[in-house]
């Protein structure tokens, strides 16, 4: 599982703002024992197919999804996430600022609600993670491009994230040097 993906979830958990805003809709004592499982490097596949598991089950609950978004809304929720998920991206300052100016653009939250609002679209990523996580990579492409055919949602995000470098950013390698202009 991605090291920044583990990393965001709990920088996530350890703000007591998201915390006590999902405390009613999930167990605490489960996603508690699962990030500290993932944070042991030596964890088995299982544990990260628990934590996916919870995730999906998680985004697919109108309530928790809703709840989730909403405090993406709250800059003091929302700002020391962002810092935490950057935290491992160091030696990536363009990919951290591209990352900082999309999650302050409520044109991208509004997009990413639209995408996740989508039942179908919501399947269609899961399947997309687990064919990462299984090393699919053709059918990972195979889902990213359906995404892309049959969601408009999904190409206005995209569109939105490229329009704050995310996309380019992200395609660069770690020792590339930024484009000249």
């Amino acid at each position: 599982m991605n090291r920044n993906l583990v990393q965001g979830l709990q920088a996530a958990w350890g703000l007591p703002e998201f915390r006590s805003g999902i405390r009613e809709l999930v167990d605490l004592d489960e996603v508690a024992m699962l990030l500290a499982a993932l944070s042991d490097p030596d964890h088995d596949r299982e544990v990260e197919g628990s934590l996916l598991s919870l995730l999906r089950s998680g985004l697919d609950t109108t309530e928790i999804r809703e709840a989730v978004l909403l405090l993406l809304e709250q800059d003091e929720v929302r700002r020391p996430l962002v810092a935490a998920m950057a935290e491992p991206l160091a030696d990536r300052p363009r990919q951290v600022a591209a990352i900082a100016s999309a999650s302050e653009d409520p044109a991208v939250r509004r997009e990413l609600r639209a995408v996740l609002d989508s039942a179908e679209a919501r399947e269609l990523i899961w399947q997309a993670v687990d064919n990462q996580v299984n090393d699919n990579h053709f059918g990972l492409i195979h889902r990213v491009a359906i995404l892309f055919v049959r969601h408009r949602s999904v190409r206005r995000l995209a569109w939105a994230l490229r329009r704050h470098g995310v996309l380019r950013e992200l395609r660069r390698k770690p020792d590339e040097p930024p484009p000249a202009h």
